[in-house]
């Protein structure tokens, strides 16, 4: 069980409990632990129980919880200036756009979230390319937000259902078949649109020269590459983008989750050219790019140069593909290992929801996927010991959940 730390000084999880159930809309499946703090990668729930979580604010909280840096530009911030409309200059926008462009390309646009930064990446598709391109293709697995036309754009059936009919104009490829893309890319085609690691669709990493077919399809259909580095951006892969790591340029990138510390924040980047085709008028966000989101997006990724947590993501990656790769010899239930950077999957040949229930009781938070996927998403400051304490946990919790398969088959997992 988890440690007890400092007595309770909050509403208990129960008292929170019963709150939720008279006043909040119950559209999510919510744990019955009230978490009321963190620091790094450890949070506190109002009983005083620590857990490590290797999946802090899935994915948000890219350094972790209460990065002291962050804290401070926003503590900061808001005591100078919370929000002005997008109608007057903006000092810190006009600053973290600098930043981030500096470090890939182009001009930046920003918003709230994931699924505004999909809407934006397509509106803009459409507005640049010829009136007669409107389609767009995507790819099965993918996820790209919960808006009508980002749930549109994530080739996911479970998230369509009953929301028909859906947003015109999309088609959907299999994942790494580019043969399959061109047949589905017409002179109607406006952008093809993808994830350079699926994150949600199990930690999916594309092999060598996808992405640069891609980007050839493209070119020769006249249509605009779009990456959602919405899981990937901000130094997630152990580079800025995940374009960089891959060697491939889009047209435009989405970002959102961790961009700024886990203050909300997305946004999009396109190439120069690009950009006048999301002229006044047809596009904005009332909140996007105010004064305090761009002061903690800033904060962050000053945070990740100025202490090298670039090169600490990949050095965390080994320690991760280290401790957990060998599972595939020698644990029955583990069918493959995923790691690129801080984006790790472990593919089971058993449902992984009762792995993450294990490694919780245990006070170790990481999340499962499309069934049979355990994935991490550690903060870019996770520590070597953290790393070795989540991923003892984790094997114990596999080896459990291959002894239990092999009872229940009479000793074949």
């Amino acid at each position: 069980m988890p440690a007890l730390a400092d007595p309770p000084t909050f509403r208990s999880s129960v008292e929170t409990a019963a709150l939720f159930e008279r006043a909040v809309i119950p559209n999510y499946p919510r744990l019955p632990i009230s978490l009321v703090r963190g620091e790094g990668s450890r949070v506190w729930d109002a009983e005083g129980r620590s857990y490590l979580d290797l999946f802090p604010g899935w994915g948000c909280n890219l350094l972790g919880y209460a990065p002291p840096r962050v804290v401070e530009a926003i503590r900061e911030q808001a005591g100078r200036l919370i929000h002005v409309p997008n109608t007057w200059l903006i000092e810190e926008q006009a600053a973290f756009a600098d930043f981030l462009t500096q470090r890939s390309f182009g001009k930046a646009f920003f918003c709230n979230s994931g699924a505004e930064a999909t809407e934006a990446a397509l509106k803009l598709a459409r507005l640049h390319t010829p009136e007669e391109k409107y389609r767009v293709v995507t790819f099965e697995k993918g996820f790209h937000g919960r808006t009508f036309a980002a749930v549109t754009a994530t080739a996911q059936p479970k998230y369509h259902a009953g929301l028909g009919p859906l947003m015109p104009g999309f088609r959907y490829a299999p994942l790494n078949d580019l043969d399959a893309v061109r047949e589905l890319v017409d002179a109607e085609t406006a952008a093809i649109m993808i994830e350079p690691v699926q994150g949600e669709g199990g930690v999916n990493v594309h092999p060598p020269g996808f992405l640069q077919g891609l980007r050839d399809i493209c070119d020769e259909a006249g249509a605009l590459l779009i990456f959602d580095e919405v899981q990937t951006g901000m130094g997630r892969t152990g580079h800025w983008f995940a374009s960089e790591t891959f060697g491939v340029r889009p047209d435009i990138f989405t970002l959102a989750k961790g961009v700024a510390g886990g203050v909300a924040c997305g946004g999009i980047v396109c190439r120069d050219e690009i950009a006048p085709s999301l002229r006044p008028g047809m596009h904005a966000s009332t909140f996007g790019g105010n004064p305090l989101a761009m002061a903690a997006g800033l904060a962050t990724g000053r945070t990740i140069e100025e202490e090298g947590l670039l090169e600490h993501c990949l050095d965390m990656a080994e320690r991760f593909r280290g401790a957990l790769e060998p599972l595939i010899e020698s644990n029955p239930i583990v069918e493959a290992v995923r790691v690129c950077g801080m984006m790790i999957g472990v593919q089971l040949t058993v449902p992984a929801g009762p792995v993450q229930d294990a490694c919780l009781k245990r006070g170790l938070i990481i999340n499962s996927t499309q069934g049979s996927v355990v994935r991490l998403l550690p903060a870019l400051n996770v520590t070597a010991e953290d790393v070795d304490e989540g991923c003892a946990i984790l094997i114990d919790c596999l080896s459990d959940a291959a002894d239990l398969a092999a009872d229940e088959t009479g000793g074949g997992a």
